[in-house]
């Protein structure tokens, strides 16, 4: 796309010839000319305008502290001071475990401990 050969850019030239005529085109490009050399007298004019930056040594980002989201957890004293709340409708979780339901388990052996005995 980008590879124009003589034969392409003659056809361009003759192309344009015929569009604007031949006293027109040397016009045509004068004022091409000033108007790139305009854009680059104000893009000078820019740079010098600014402040550089690129001098200054750089300063780490500040971050806001941390804000946990969510409950407070209350100390044990508070939480004993707080009447009861009503009790909830639907499912309740039994306040203390029922001795029928609930199965004996002997307690595991720590070799470690010398106060637990292994299994025999």
């Amino acid at each position: 796309m980008g590879n124009f050969g003589t034969t392409e850019i003659l056809l361009i030239v003759f192309a344009i010839v015929l569009l604007f005529g031949a006293k027109r085109i040397p016009d045509l490009f004068k004022g091409m000319g000033q108007g790139i050399r305009e854009f680059k007298d104000a893009s000078k004019v820019a740079e010098t305008e600014q402040p550089q930056y690129r001098d200054q040594p750089m300063a780490p980002p500040v971050q806001p502290p941390y804000q946990q989201q969510g409950y407070q957890q209350q100390s044990y004293q508070q939480q004993q001071q707080q009447p009861n709340a009503p009790q909830q409708q639907g499912y309740q979780q039994p306040n203390a475990p029922q001795q029928g339901y609930q199965q004996q388990v002997p307690p595991v052996y720590n070799p470690n401990d010398p106060t637990t005995q292994p299994r025999q």
